[in-house]
């Protein structure tokens, strides 16, 4: 069974944006292969002190990832999810990080949101109901 993968729309990036970009990208390539645990707990650790991203911040974020890694930009939602958070961290930010399951049918998926809302992410992310996510630092909010 073949199933068509769409890759998302790549951006120009200047070299420092590129850079941190590959940097989020291939540090989240390893991440992923942690069990779940491991993975919210070097996730949560990351996210200590960081204040919270904006919707603007994290969408560029995203298509940065998206831009420099072929995995990002299609199915590998849990590395393209990684991979943003990460590099929203590298400016001292950071959007939430969600992974998620629907039953009907059954599916995993894991995306990045800012105040409730998904970034980037097609229509009918409703039907996930979170799992594990790894929030901004409640004392970081303003």
């Amino acid at each position: 069974m073949t199933v068509p993968v769409v890759s998302e729309a790549r951006a120009q990036l200047p070299w420092r944006r590129r850079a941190g970009a590959i940097v989020a990208a291939g540090t989240a390539r390893w991440l992923v292969l942690l069990p779940p645990r491991r993975l919210r707990q070097i996730l949560r650790l990351a996210s200590v002190g960081a204040r919270p991203a904006t919707e603007q911040q994290a969408a560029q974020a995203r298509t940065a990832v998206v831009t420099v890694s072929v995995r990002c930009a299609g199915q590998g939602c849990l590395q393209r999810s990684v991979a943003t958070v990460l590099l929203c961290r590298l400016s001292g930010r950071w959007p939430d990080w969600c992974t998620g399951i629907r039953t009907q049918p059954f599916s995993g998926h894991a995306w990045v949101e800012v105040a409730g809302r998904p970034i980037g992410e097609p229509p009918g992310l409703s039907e996930f109901a979170t799992v594990v996510a790894v929030r901004c630092p409640a004392g970081s909010r303003s």
